[in-house]
């Protein structure tokens, strides 16, 4: 696959006008849109810029971070805090996210999506409010490990890291994560499951290859 250099700046002014194109494969009156990447590429920075230039071409936009979905203490260390099995299959509460962020959104949904559900910090419920987005909207998932699921993404985009880049930015102790990462490479391969792949090995200087629509 051959990438292209270019910037940020311009990277979200093409995801833009993909995002602006696209349709929902399932006929749902909302879009969705997922940001893939380890938590070292910081997908949260593209997909919060996305949103805004979707927001500055007039789409209402609602962000969601799968961080705000990791299950509970007791069910993430279950195994010990430092197992990456257990990080890959276990951490994220994809039921939740199933119910509460994609089921609003499906062809006859209400459109009242939960941003958030467990707060890592307090290890506690966070009982927001529900946020409705309107039909024509654009719901924009960010977080790690988010392709594979078979959630309804109508575009997918994939921060890769190489190997020794993802390494070298995941914080020391997080570096037990690593294992989880090569998996799923291995089982998902999300540079190839994904409509755009973006190679973010240096922050100044991404480079992508998007698939034709």
């Amino acid at each position: 696959m051959r990438l292209e250099a270019i910037t940020w700046e311009r990277l979200t002014d093409a995801l833009a006008a993909r995002v602006l194109d696209a349709g929902a494969g399932d006929g749902s009156p909302w879009l969705r849109v997922a940001v893939d990447g380890a938590p070292a590429a910081r997908p949260g920075v593209p997909a919060e810029a996305l949103a805004g230039a979707l927001r500055l071409r007039g789409r209402s936009v609602l962000v969601v971070g799968t961080g705000g979905f990791l299950r509970p203490a007791s069910l993430r260390y279950e195994y010990g805090r430092h197992d990456p099995d257990a990080y890959y299959d276990g951490w994220f509460d994809t039921g939740a996210l199933w119910r509460e962020v994609f089921g609003p959104v499906e062809p006859g949904g209400t459109g009242r999506v939960l941003p958030d559900l467990w707060d890592p910090a307090t290890d506690r419920a966070t009982r927001s409010p529900r946020v409705e987005l309107p039909p024509g909207g654009v719901l924009l998932v960010h977080g790690p490990l988010l392709l594979g699921h078979w959630f309804p993404f109508d575009l997918t985009v994939h921060l890769r890291l190489s190997p020794a880049a993802l390494r070298r930015r995941t914080a020391e102790d997080e570096q037990w994560t690593l294992p989880a990462f090569e998996r799923y490479e291995s089982e998902v391969g999300p540079a190839d499951a994904a409509d755009v792949l973006v190679r973010a090995d240096d922050p100044r200087h991404p480079a992508w290859a998007p698939r034709q629509s």
